[in-house]
């Protein structure tokens, strides 16, 4: 238990990889940052990459916890020129890269705000179901949202996971943040997650197992076991954090409207 109002859960897994090149953690209670990084495939130093980043946007927020989207996008810009920086004093290195997604929470307020590069997730349910998430920055939604692709055929397609953006990127960084603070309300539910993990979870299985679960490391370890049921010998690495604001009694409620933004 962080707060009153927030639970948290997390897990990270080397898979079938002979190391992991996934980095997660967080920072304070109220309020709360997330940040869950993923070293690009291919690229050397993936591992320090994502361990950089996360370490950036720790040290960052608790520098200035504040829980705004200028903030966020701080952040992320933050992130990357830590990983620019490791690359050029590290020249083994220098084409290092990571997904990064970053969450904040205020409770005191009521507020959220998410920001993402590459194809690392956040998801949103809110009253149990699934209400926002954000969009990958790779070549198959490149095609998706061309017309080109089908969204329920990304899973397993080679195509996705060639990246359209990441940190490590000098000329043309563009993480995307929410528009605007989202309001929190009792029993939403968060989900960081790298690729390896919602690969093979999908997100009606995401809403199942949460509507079952206890709390929110139980409902990561269930999603985790259906990933290790399913990866096969040379699954990636997985992580995921979870938080869950207020108790979650879906025996009580009722589908809520999509939240804007991600």
């Amino acid at each position: 238990m962080l707060a009153d109002q927030l639970t948290l859960g997390l897990v990270s897994h080397i898979g079938g990889r002979e190391r992991n090149e996934d980095a997660c953690g967080y920072w304070g209670t109220q309020p709360l940052c997330c940040v869950l990084a993923d070293g690009a495939g291919g690229h050397g130093g993936g591992d320090i990459a994502a361990r950089t980043a996360v370490r950036s946007v720790l040290d960052g927020f608790a520098a200035d916890p504040r829980c705004t989207p200028a903030h966020a996008l701080a952040l992320m810009h933050r992130a990357n020129a830590a990983v620019l920086g490791r690359q050029r004093t590290d020249p083994g290195h220098g084409d290092m890269r990571a997904t990064l997604v970053v969450l904040a929470l205020d409770p005191a307020s009521d507020a959220a705000v998410w920001a993402h590069v590459g194809d690392s997730r956040l998801y949103l349910f809110r009253d149990g179901h699934l209400s926002a998430q954000t969009r990958d920055h790779s070549l198959y939604q490149s095609l998706v949202d061309a017309g080109f692709a089908d969204p329920d055929a990304r899973r397993g397609n080679p195509q996705r996971n060639v990246l359209t953006g990441s940190l490590g990127i000098d000329q043309g960084f563009k993480p995307e943040v929410t528009g605007v603070t989202v309001k929190l309300e009792s029993g939403d539910a968060f989900l960081l997650c790298s690729d390896g993990f919602w690969e093979f979870v999908d997100e009606t299985e995401m809403e199942g197992m949460l509507q079952r679960a206890g709390s929110a490391q139980s409902w990561l370890d269930a999603m985790a076991a259906r990933v290790a049921a399913t990866g096969g010998d040379r699954q990636d690495n997985y992580s995921a954090i979870a938080v869950w604001y207020g108790p979650m009694d879906f025996s009580t409620r009722i589908g809520a409207a999509p939240v804007p933004g991600g």
